[in-house]
């Protein structure tokens, strides 16, 4: 299994154009989804939501406005990553739901509640805020699913270059509820994969005894 996991990685690299003859299957764009669904999240709040795009027309319009790079129009599926906010907020009602899964008692839900309101209590003082927890969290699922595509030989590639609010607006998101996150497209390589360059274990790594 490590070496699996591994050799994902290795196949793993930021793709810069997809083979747009070649369509990801139903049964794996699912598969990987799924590994996004399940990735941790605080106080398991899972304040997150994937949009996942195949129309040709829509992601033409997405892509002046994501530095015009060919992944968007090139991959098989464009998987829009967006940052839960409203639905971070106790008053939404939504955290007291997603703390009820656990079917605890009223009193250590009133508990529960009381500690995120307390702990969070600046981090959920503005949206902007919201927006800067939310999506930090939301890379755990993506990074999940890039590795997840990576392990059944498909390619990805992350990508922050965007125009946020110009996105949304093609998208016609309500960003009171949800605001960009991040841009991750899904296909097959056209191209050789570059080498890749990455520093020295010891460089990155440092054991505390």
């Amino acid at each position: 299994m490590r070496n699996e996991f591994i050799k994902a990685m290795d196949f793993r690299h930021a793709c810069k154009e997809f083979d747009n003859t070649k369509t990801i299957s139903d049964e794996d764009i699912r598969y990987i989804l799924e590994t996004g669904r399940k990735s941790p999240s605080s106080f398991g709040m899972e304040a997150w939501k994937f949009l996942v795009i195949t129309n040709k027309e829509l992601k033409e319009k997405i892509k002046p406005f994501c530095w015009d790079q060919k992944q968007i129009t090139s991959c098989s599926h464009l998987v829009i990553i967006l940052a839960g906010i409203d639905a971070a907020k106790p008053e939404s009602g939504m955290v007291r739901k997603r703390f009820a899964r656990r079917e605890m008692p009223v009193e250590t839900l009133d508990f529960y509640m009381g500690l995120y309101a307390g702990h969070l209590k600046d981090t959920l003082s503005t949206d902007e805020n919201i927006y800067s927890w939310t999506a930090k969290q939301s890379y755990i699922a993506a990074g999940n699913m890039m590795t997840s595509a990576a392990l059944i030989g498909i390619d990805s590639c992350p990508i922050e270059g965007f125009e946020k609010s110009k996105v949304e607006e093609v998208l016609e998101l309500d960003t009171k509820k949800y605001q960009l996150a991040m841009v991750l497209p899904f296909g097959y390589r056209i191209n050789t994969q570059s080498t890749q360059q990455r520093l020295a274990f010891d460089e990155v790594v440092e054991f505390i005894k």
